[in-house]
């Protein structure tokens, strides 16, 4: 058998250059080649093979030392896109984004979860339509669906695996539910999973280990460790909402366990205190408006939701020293109660040694976390230099 020419092997390595550009840092062929230690001809063959994808794209010209002036290429970000989804208990989410995640539009309407597969997911695939129409691209440009649910996912197959508040989706093939609409990668996971993601994305690049916590109707948090999401054997990482609170009263938990976290600490145990003491929060958002709006037995109630939460949490440091948590959900915004109580009890009993650095942070990303993350998990998939390196190849032929 013939080998191939050597062209052949120079362009079969342009995913891997595209790694090194996508920090969008524009540069020319001859700075790639001293960046890389690869001669001038290979680097030269991979830029063309990307710049046919449309990944990459001149951007300007360096300065001359006499003659023309070379070309710099730079990531195109705005190749493809993405669409990243974050389907909570009462809400559903949906954005447009580029290669580098940002969103380029997005639509949040209310949607209750316990409709069912069928019913929330076909309000996905025509929610896509709009927003791909709105944005004036063609379904052709979408590179993947991410998606964000409310409970444990077997990330590897796409499907929920006995979630709590989620009726009907107990191993529900979500992927190829979505995927009847639109034939590209469709990757669930759970929601908090994907508000880490998107949090360590676009605030926190640089840490190596942060753990991201949402406070909203459930209780879970995202694991990053060593810059990556940690899921656990079966996508259960994570479940803080159904760790036994210290000192919680026996309550009931809609998992069928008592004193959980979530059933003392979440919204709508925040909103039971409440009532109990005839103050009215049907919602997350009225539980935030009323902190806001200066009603102390409100932001006296967040608070002490964030002191128990404290406590599960001064655990998840001594076994895991993070760098960073980073309180995120609906409830985050309610401004410093709830992180206020979650710092009084994590810095109060936790060890020196793993307190040091840590930083406990309000999320930056706020209602944009888990759209964010979900495209970052579809864009972390889609262009690894490998898959690069066979969309390449497939398109020559």
């Amino acid at each position: 058998m013939r080998p191939e020419p050597a062209s052949a092997y120079a362009v079969s390595g342009a995913g891997e250059l595209l790694q090194l550009l996508r920090d969008e840092t524009p540069r020319t062929r001859a700075e790639l080649a001293k960046l890389t230690g690869l001669a001038r001809s290979t680097v030269g063959a991979r830029v063309d093979a990307l710049l046919a994808t449309g990944l990459l794209a001149p951007s300007g010209e360096a300065a001359s030392t006499g003659g023309r002036p070379p070309v710099r290429f730079a990531f195109n970000p705005e190749a493809r896109v993405v669409v990243g989804a974050d389907i909570g208990a009462t809400h559903g989410r949906v954005a447009l984004t580029d290669l580098s995640g940002r969103p380029v539009c997005e639509i949040g309407e209310p949607l209750d979860i316990t409709d069912g597969p069928a019913v929330v997911l076909d309000w996905l695939v025509a929610t896509t339509h709009r927003l791909l129409e709105q944005a004036g691209r063609q379904p052709r440009e979408l590179i993947g669906i991410g998606i964000g649910v409310p409970g444990p996912v077997e990330h590897s197959s796409g499907r929920p695996m006995r979630p709590p508040i989620m009726p009907g989706w107990d191993g529900y093939d979500v992927p190829a539910h979505v995927r009847r609409e639109f034939d590209v990668p469709v990757l669930v996971d759970n929601d908090v999973n994907i508000m880490a993601l998107g949090e360590h994305a676009m605030a926190h690049p640089d840490v190596e280990h942060l753990l991201f916590v949402k406070v909203a109707t459930g209780i879970g948090a995202g694991i990053i460790s060593g810059g990556r999401l940690h899921r656990g054997a079966v996508g259960a990482a994570g479940d803080l909402g159904h760790v036994a609170a210290p000192h919680a009263p026996d309550v009931l938990c809609s998992c069928g366990n008592v004193g959980c976290l979530e059933a003392v600490a979440s919204g709508p145990a925040i909103s039971k205190a409440l009532k109990e003491i005839d103050v009215l929060a049907a919602s997350n958002s009225d539980i935030v408006d009323l902190v806001r709006g200066g009603n102390i037995p409100a932001a006296l109630a967040v608070r002490q939701a964030g002191r128990t939460i404290g406590e599960v949490l001064a655990t998840c440091v001594s076994l895991l020293n993070p760098q960073v948590i980073v309180i995120g959900g609906s409830l985050a915004q309610a401004g410093e109660s709830l992180i206020a109580g979650v710092r009084e009890v994590v810095y109060g009993r936790s060890l020196p040694l793993a307190t040091g650095v840590l930083q406990i942070v309000a999320a930056t990303t706020g209602v944009q976390a888990g759209v964010i993350g979900a495209a970052t998990m579809v864009i972390q998939h889609a262009l690894t230099a490998d898959r690069v390196d066979l969309a390449i190849a497939q398109s020559a032929s």
